[in-house]
């Protein structure tokens, strides 16, 4: 028997409605297969042990779905013509390899809950791989940070020189800034680490399925109890992975800016070699910052991923509502936006070249005001006292250079606390541990 469409009850649905419906959720699925199989094979153990399917049924099953998997594996898996979705094609492929008992694969569950399991594995392993992208991007900027921390630079508001930074510390202020975005991500990550298989349509099963144990097998730290809010909770889970995403956005998309305007011919801050920036067709003097554009703009898109998840999921009534569909290719596009990104800033964060003695330059002279002011103050002179007695000779005032060991309270250009940030960054990373759909199929297959 060829199977089609779970749903297909003989008779046979417009190809205008179909075409419509599937739109591109073919090649979407694709990016499920491992784990559809990987969650049908803790589904096939759960049914054998609830007396459901029979033990010679469920070594039929496991057998068929391995190999199945190792077709996956070699790239020869693929969503045949006619066939809707991946559930629809892996419960094709069961039947005609082993017959009636392929068909069995189903019972207990529906493509509801077996999609949000396809959904919460794949979310599962991609935060955990973005997460360990952005870490390697953390550590070259606190490589960097801890490399020129003695190289100073002005600091901007309002985007005038304001007071005195350093490269330390504008390096050092991302690789923050990714600890927090890391925190949101792990955060995304708990809540979508929880079971929705047996959970059926959304209102559970008269059928004894043990939910524990494929919570168990799948390594879930925990399950969604309530069969209704299986539904109900479908683009939460969404909605706080495009949230991290975005804030990750916000943070590359800040510093590819900083990078653009460093990199100006009025900066010159810093550069890179040219073999990593681009030029013009007919300016020969050019060296555009196309990588950090690009990063920039791709960035500013995802920073609208949660505005996109909303307008979805703002106003549907509870159960399964077929909008839900959509949010699958906004979170998939998500990571294959961002990962690469961040890949792109670690790559040239490699080959950057600071500009030192940039406050050599007389024209910064004034972003040391500040620093004269406290000079005072130390001496005993009250704040206001030395800020308006400095105000009024700056025209024609000279101030000396600041020293990083001038600032020494935690957080400052001379007590940069990179050690401590970088203890908070690796805390956080002890929250992502997911296993890998091969390395979780092989811990199934022990149950055959």
């Amino acid at each position: 028997m060829n199977f089609q469409r779970l749903w297909d009850k003989g008779i046979a649905p417009h190809p205008a409605v179909i075409e419509f419906t599937t739109g591109n959720e073919k090649q979407t699925d694709l990016q499920l297969a491992g784990w559809d199989i990987a969650g049908s094979l803790a589904h096939v153990i759960m049914l054998a042990k609830a007396g459901l399917i029979t033990d010679s049924e469920k070594k039929e099953l496991m057998n068929a779905l391995h190999s199945l998997f190792e077709k996956y594996l070699k790239g020869g898996f693929v969503i045949e013509e006619g066939v809707e979705d991946i559930h629809s094609q892996v419960e094709k492929e069961l039947s005609d390899m082993i017959g009636p008992s392929g068909r069995k694969v189903h019972t207990g569950r529906s493509r509801n809950d077996q999609v949000l399991l396809d959904i919460r594995l794949f979310t599962r392993a991609a935060i955990d791989n973005l997460a360990g992208t952005t870490h390697n991007l953390f550590n070259r900027l606190i490589s960097l940070s801890n490399q020129y921390r003695e190289i100073l630079l002005p600091g901007y508001t309002h985007m005038q020189p304001a007071m005195v930074s350093s490269f330390g510390l504008w390096f050092g202020g991302y690789a923050e800034a990714l600890t927090d975005d890391l925190l949101l991500l792990s955060a995304a990550g708990k809540l979508n680490n929880r079971n929705p298989l047996g959970t059926a349509a959304g209102y559970g099963t008269t059928l004894p399925v043990d939910r524990s144990m494929t919570t168990a097998l799948l390594g879930f730290e925990d399950m969604i109890y309530n069969s209704v809010y299986s539904g109900i909770n479908r683009g939460k889970v969404e909605s706080a992975v495009a949230s991290a995403l975005a804030s990750l956005g916000n943070t590359l998309a800040k510093f590819s800016m900083d990078i653009c305007l460093f990199m100006t011919t009025e900066f010159r801050f810093i550069e890179f070699p040219d073999d990593l920036i681009t030029g013009s067709s007919i300016m020969p003097q050019k060296k555009n910052p196309d990588v950090f554009e690009l990063v920039r703009a791709k960035c500013n898109l995802i920073q609208s991923l949660p505005a996109q998840v909303s307008m979805i999921i703002n106003n549907l009534p509870s159960g399964y509502n077929r909008d839900l569909q959509l949010l699958k290719q906004l979170i998939f596009n998500g990571f294959d936006e961002i990962i690469p990104c961040v890949e792109i800033l670690t790559f040239m964060l490699g080959e950057i070249k600071i500009r030192r003695n940039i406050l050599d330059n007389p024209q910064y002279n004034s972003i040391f005001s500040t620093e004269e002011v406290n000079r005072m103050v130390r001496n005993g002179i009250p704040f206001r006292d030395a800020y308006m007695a400095v105000s009024g000779i700056l025209k024609n005032g000279s101030f000396l250079r600041t020293m990083t060991s001038d600032y020494t309270h935690e957080g400052s250009i001379g007590n940069l606390c990179n050690d401590r940030i970088a203890e908070r960054e690796s805390e956080i990373m002890k929250s992502f541990n997911s296993i890998p759909v091969k390395e979780l199929v092989e811990r199934l297959m022990k149950h055959l």
